[in-house]
């Protein structure tokens, strides 16, 4: 009872002093007139970027004029070919005593991957014994004795692979226009297999040109 009594008591305080002056008055002062300049000023941040035009791009060079480095310890010499032959595949061609539409910079790296494989036929002592005989039966197990021992072993081993990134820009403004970057393959086996795997990386990052 005490309690209802003193919100009563206060409950008048609280209405006077929600109907006080309120200290935030609106202006009727009219905005100022904007400049003499305004009117011949252009804001291009008021409007979207025009779309890029890709069909005007038809012919290239190196940026810097200098070739990309290949593959360390490798000829550099088969990757400037490969990136060459794949943007003749998309239109464009090298300059030839006339100015570049586009400069081309080109670079491949190795890196390692993690990979990871479900070995069906791999022992596993704590299932115990070796997978059993017959075919793969529901849920990857297989039928016939010694069900119980061919639940997957998960190994994990690295790879190398090598991979690439092609950045083309405006040769009139130097402003990038498109990149990318794909990687496949190794850089282990035969030359004949390095240079498939790296021409291969080169038409995968090209792939998306132009965009649509």
């Amino acid at each position: 009872m005490p309690y209802r009594l003193l919100c009563l008591a206060v409950l008048p305080w609280l209405l006077s002093a929600c109907e006080g002056t309120n200290p935030y008055i609106a202006s009727g002062k009219p905005i100022p007139p904007a400049p003499p300049q305004a009117a011949r000023t252009f804001d291009a941040s008021a409007y979207p970027a025009k779309p890029l035009d890709y069909g005007h791009y038809r012919s290239w060079r190196w940026r810097n004029d200098q070739l990309p480095l290949g593959v360390p310890n490798a000829d550099p010499a088969p990757f400037a070919d490969a990136v060459s032959s794949a943007l003749d595949q998309h239109g464009l061609r090298p300059a030839r005593n006339a100015p570049a539409d586009l400069l081309v910079s080109a670079d491949v790296r190795l890196e390692r991957r993690l990979r990871q494989v479900r070995d069906y036929d791999a022992y596993d002592p704590y299932y115990g014994g070796y997978p059993g005989y017959g075919g793969i039966g529901y849920g990857g197990y297989r039928h016939g004795y010694g069900v119980y021992g061919s639940v997957p072993v998960v190994r994990t081993y690295e790879i190398e692979v090598m991979v690439v990134r092609i950045d083309l820009f405006d040769a009139r403004n130097g402003q990038p226009v498109w990149s990318a970057s794909a990687e496949s393959g190794s850089e282990r086996g035969s030359p004949l297999d390095r240079e498939n795997a790296l021409r291969e990386s080169v038409d995968k990052a090209l792939s998306g040109y132009p965009p649509s």
